[in-house]
C-alpha cells in the first residue's frame, strides 16, 4: 500500500511576513532582498513575479523588469518566529514531519487520513485554518513519494491543492516544461533542450530509450531522474534533522573594500551570527575558517584550530581579524564569511582547567552566564555587561 506523502509550501513567505509588518505593502510588487551592487532577490510578491522577477535574481535586474517594485530589507528574526508557528500548526495533524526549509516541509499523513472520507475537504480545511489563525497561506501537494508531492505543490500557487497519483504522471506531469522538473537546474535545462527535450514527457521517453548523450549530460542524476519520474522515489520522512557539521555565515559587502578597517564591522556581525547559530544548535567548534571573495569572484580561505572548543563571538571575531590582516589586508574584497567547524556538543566537551587558561574560565561569573542564558532565550545577542557597552570607540 502506498503512503500518503504531503508537501506543504508557504506562499511568498518572506513577503507575507513583511506585509504583516507593513500592511501598506499588500497588493503591491514587493521584493525582499538588498539593494546595492550585489543585492539578490530573496523572494518577491506574486505581483512582482508577473513582471518576470524571481528569487535568486540580481536586484538591479529585477528593478529593470519592474521599476515600481518596493525593495524591503529582510527581517530574519520575524521569519523564524512565523516559521516556528507554521511547524507547530502542522504538528496538530501529524508528528511525522521533515523540515525542508524555513517555509516548507514534507509530512507522512498516511495514519492521519485513515477514516477520512473526504481528503480534499480535509486539506482545504488545513489551509483555511492556517490562514485564519496565522495569516499565512500555503500550497499543498499530495502524492505517494516526496518528489511527486513537491512537484504537485508547485503546480498551483497560491493556496493550491493538487493530488498527484502515479497513474496521473503522464497526464499531469508530461506536458510541463522541462524547467519545472524539480532538481533540474537552470544550467542543465538548456543542455536538455539542445537534445530536443522540451517537456518532462520528452525526458521520460528519452530516459526510457537510454540515449548516450543524455547519460553524459546528466551523469549520476540520470538514474535518479528515472526513479523520480516513474514514481519510484523515496517516501521516507526524515524526522530527525542531520547533525550540522559546521555553522557558516557570509555577507556581501555594499562596495569593494580594502583593508581590515573597512570590513571590521561586517566581520563582527558575521561572528556574532555564527555564535548565535552555534548556541541555538548547542554546539562548539574546534576550528574556524575565514572566507574572502575578491572582486573577480575568486574565493580564498584560511583555517585556524583552537586550543579549546569555542563558540564565542569575541574569539571568532578576534581570530578572523588576525587572519584577515595577515592574508588579505591589501586585497579588494566583495564578500567575507566565517565558518565554525569540527563541531561538538557543548555538554560533552570537557575543558581542561589548566593554570594558563584558568582566568579565562573564571571570568564566566554568574552575571555573564545569566546574560548568555537570556540572550539564548531572546534568540539574539541583545544584552551585555555595562563594561562591554563601548570598546575602542565603537557604539553598541
Amino acid at each position: 500500500m502506498s503512503k500518503v506523502i504531503v508537501h506543504i509550501d508557504l506562499n511568498a513567505f518572506f513577503v507575507t511576513v513583511e506585509c504583516f509588518r507593513d500592511p501598506s505593502l499588500r497588493g503591491k510588487p514587493v521584493i525582499v532582498g538588498h539593494t546595492g551592487r550585489s543585492g539578490i532577490v530573496s523572494t518577491c510578491s506574486y505581483e512582482a513575479r508577473a513582471f518576470g522577477v524571481h528569487s535568486g535574481q540580481p536586484t538591479f535586474q529585477a528593478l529593470k523588469l519592474c521599476p515600481q517594485a518596493i525593495v524591503v530589507e529582510p527581517h530574519f528574526h520575524d521569519y523564524e518566529v512565523y516559521s516556528r508557528t507554521f511547524f507547530s500548526y502542522v504538528q496538530r495533524y501529524t508528528r511525522t514531519i521533515e523540515v525542508a526549509s524555513v517555509d516548507e516541509c514534507y509530512c507522512d499523513m498516511t495514519k492521519a487520513l485513515q477514516g477520512v472520507s473526504d481528503p480534499i475537504a480535509y486539506f482545504r480545511n488545513m489551509q483555511f485554518e492556517l490562514k485564519k489563525e496565522t495569516g499565512l497561506t500555503c500550497s499543498i501537494g499530495v502524492a505517494p513519494t516526496k518528489w511527486l508531492a513537491k512537484m504537485a505543490s508547485d503546480m498551483k500557487k497560491p493556496m493550491g491543492l493538487v493530488i498527484l497519483r502515479r497513474r496521473d504522471i503522464p497526464t499531469m506531469l508530461y506536458p510541463l516544461p522541462i524547467e519545472s522538473f524539480w532538481g533540474i537546474g537552470k544550467k542543465t535545462a538548456p543542455h536538455l533542450r539542445a537534445l530536443g527535450i522540451d517537456t518532462i514527457g520528452d525526458l521520460a521517453r528519452t530516459l526510457e530509450n537510454g540515449v548516450p548523450d543524455l547519460s553524459s549530460t546528466m551523469g549520476k542524476f540520470y538514474e535518479t531522474c528515472k526513479a523520480w519520474i516513474s514514481g519510484r522515489s523515496s517516501d521516507e520522512i526524515q524526522v530527525e534533522r542531520d547533525e550540522p557539521k559546521s555553522v557558516g555565515v557570509s555577507e556581501t559587502l555594499m562596495y569593494d573594500c580594502t583593508g581590515l578597517a573597512e570590513v571590521r564591522a561586517t566581520l563582527k556581525r558575521v561572528a556574532e551570527e555564527v555564535s548565535r547559530r552555534a548556541a541555538k544548535e548547542g554546539k562548539v567548534g574546534r576550528g574556524m575558517t575565514l572566507h574572502v571573495k575578491d572582486t573577480s569572484f575568486k574565493l580564498h580561505s584560511k583555517a585556524y584550530s583552537f586550543a579549546e572548543p569555542t563558540r564565542s563571538a569575541d574569539i571568532l571575531f578576534e581570530r578572523a581579524c588576525l587572519l584577515y590582516q595577515a592574508n588579505y589586508e591589501t586585497m579588494e574584497v566583495r564578500l567575507v564569511g566565517i565558518t565554525l567547524e569540527k563541531l561538538g556538543d557543548m555538554a560533552k566537551e570537557q575543558v581542561q582547567m589548566t593554570l594558563f587558561n584558568y582566568e579565562e574560565y573564571e571570568e564566566l561569573d554568574k552575571t555573564k552566564l545569566l546574560i548568555a542564558e537570556l540572550n539564548r532565550k531572546l534568540d539574539k545577542p541583545a544584552l551585555m555587561r555595562a563594561r562591554e557597552a563601548k570598546t575602542k570607540g565603537e557604539k553598541k
